[in-house]
């Protein structure tokens, strides 16, 4: 599902977001995301299989905690480079009785928002 980049409020269901922080391999790949990461970078920083990367990292970004940006190379042989989408995760219960959750993201640079709209075009083509 390719995400609205303009979309002020991209917060996922929260059953997805449970899903991908109670899973261990998503957790070790969110701890190891100091910096941007290919999946082969990230399946050896966590010692998970490439195969089970690629699912884990699908559900980090579904569950909008990774952002998924296109590295341009000369070559044209691009590759896709994941980071970290968020400062805190917060799940509370409200005055209704149903569950929240609340995403607090850092604000993006103007580069970053053109990265990330470069990726959606990227993956509508």
């Amino acid at each position: 599902m390719v995400r609205d980049p303009f979309a002020e409020d991209d917060t996922p269901e929260l059953q997805d977001i449970l899903d991908a922080l109670d899973d261990p391999d998503c957790r070790s790949i969110v701890r190891i995301l100091e910096e941007p990461m290919t999946a082969d970078e990230i399946a050896n920083a966590a010692d998970v299989p490439l195969s089970t990367t690629y699912r884990k990292l699908d559900l980090l970004t579904e569950a909008s905690l990774l952002e998924e940006g296109t590295e341009i190379r000369p070559d044209g042989q691009h590759a896709s480079r994941y980071t970290v989408a968020f400062e805190k995760v917060i799940i509370g219960i409200a005055e209704s009785r149903d569950f929240e959750v609340d995403i607090s993201r850092r604000p993006r640079t103007a580069d970053e928002r053109l990265a990330n709209l470069w990726s959606e075009v990227q993956k509508e083509t």
